[in-house]
């Protein structure tokens, strides 16, 4: 629900003022040849109807009223959003304007955005409505779920078991919400035969896990016994608004595992609407690999559930790492924070001494859940390790912050707090997930 008051608020807050910038003085750019092309390329994914953008930009109608909120959001670079440090990393999904781009959209604002011919106007966009795949296997909330008009709803998890007899590789998956106005985002995992994980919760009904004591919704030692046992494989997401996140490389030859047995696990995060109740049924979908891969895919969870940041505190700093106990090939990297996540920075500390900085992002927002695909997947050698340096900011200076006065800790829900990029890698289709990295054990965490 925020992003889409932010995103509101960035272009409104601009409707009808002027922005100084680069001008062209007297232009013959119109937005039907030269501006449409822009906005179909690099805006219509979020601003189109029931997508994230709070006003469509599929004609000149849309439009024109925001033409110097348009303006202002290319000039200060907000829109398209991207998070990267440019001086770091290389990404294929890269988000941004060129400066040509830029002075094509300034120069429309400034020449008084002229409509133009509409025999120049390129063939609208076509948008897919439904999957965005074809899947061959498809799994869904038993039965449908009501969620209240008002109210704090928990994260709440939905077991349906696979009934898949033999070891099953995918190429890639979708989470098609059901009600978009209550679900928030929806994360699938895989739970393999064995697993403890969520061993309390009933097959096939919503379970809430039991509040948890003072160190958060699952304490640190949770965290970290969890990664260390890979108990459970986050597979695929759903957020709402952000243009669809590839979450698979088929182009590489690598596939994920759904191993024979398994259950699969919807982490439901609802928001009520306020408006009323809403009905949810969401569903996932996956591609199942017609041929044996040569890779596997795995999302490492590189977290540390081990801190307490202090109320007011506008630059708290956490550390995360993990060890590559075998060579991968690093195809992506996704920071993940919570509503006062500030930055982060994702380094590789080399068998030989060396460090690279792989990712650095000076202003992240957990509006946008960005991940940052490598341009050229970036073979590492066994004995690698992962190093994260985060920052969160607790002060009433964060217009995100719910409670500055708080102290924070880790748990699932907004108000709390994460540190946990994510690294996806490629491995041997044999290889033991729960070898593949070693992880630091928490320490104590003294209770507030």
């Amino acid at each position: 629900m925020l992003r889409f008051l932010t995103t509101g608020v960035l272009l409104a807050g601009a409707a009808g003022s002027g922005v100084a910038g680069t001008t062209t003085g007297a232009s013959n750019v119109t937005f039907n040849k030269d501006v449409l092309p822009i906005l179909q390329k690099n805006c219509q994914t979020c601003h189109r109807p029931g997508e994230i953008g709070p006003m469509a930009f599929l004609n000149y109608e849309g439009t024109r009223p925001w033409a110097k909120s348009i303006k202002q959001a290319v000039l200060t670079k907000q829109m398209p959003p991207w998070f990267a440090d440019p001086r770091y990393g290389h990404f294929a999904n890269e988000r941004k304007l060129s400066d040509a781009d830029i002075k094509t959209v300034v120069a429309w604002v400034d020449a008084g955005a002229p409509e133009g011919n509409a025999k120049d106007m390129p063939q609208p966009m076509v948008w897919t409505e439904g999957w965005n795949i074809k899947p061959d296997l498809t799994f869904q909330l038993p039965k449908p779920y009501t969620v209240p008009k008002t109210g704090t709803i928990q994260y709440t998890y939905f077991i349906v078991p696979s009934g898949l007899a033999k070891d099953t590789w995918v190429t890639d998956a979708e989470v098609r919400a059901g009600n978009r106005s209550v679900v928030h985002h929806a994360s699938v995992y895989i739970r393999p035969p064995g697993s403890a994980w969520l061993k309390d919760a009933p097959i096939g009904v919503a379970y809430v896990p039991p509040a948890r004591g003072p160190l958060g919704t699952h304490p640190p030692e949770e965290i970290a016994s969890r990664q260390v046992k890979m108990d459970n494989e986050w597979f695929v997401g759903y957020v709402p608004g952000i243009q669809p996140q590839r979450y698979f490389a088929p182009e590489t030859g690598a596939a994920k595992l759904i191993p024979a047995g398994s259950d699969i696990v919807f982490e439901m995060h609802y928001t009520a609407n306020g408006k009323e109740e809403g009905v949810d049924q969401t569903k996932v979908g996956f591609v199942v690999a017609k041929e044996p891969p040569k890779y596997r895919l795995l999302t490492i969870g590189v977290a540390n559930a081990d801190f307490a940041i202090p109320p007011g505190d506008p630059n708290y700093e956490g550390h995360a790492s993990a060890t590559f106990n075998e060579p991968v090939t690093v195809i992506y990297l996704q920071p993940h924070m919570h509503s006062r996540g500030k930055d982060m920075e994702i380094r590789f500390q080399y068998p030989t001494g060396e460090s690279q900085t792989m990712l650095n992002v000076p202003h992240y927002s957990y509006l946008w859940q960005t991940i940052y695909y490598e341009q050229q997947p970036l073979q590492v050698p066994k004995g690698t390790k992962v190093d994260v340096i985060a920052h969160w900011d607790n002060s009433a200076n964060n217009p995100l912050n719910p409670d500055p006065t708080k102290t924070v800790r880790w748990g699932d829900q907004s108000w709390d707090e994460m540190l946990v990029p994510f690294v996806g890698v490629l491995v041997p289709p044999n290889a033991d997930p729960a070898t593949v990295t070693s992880h630091p054990r928490p320490g104590p965490v003294a209770a507030p």
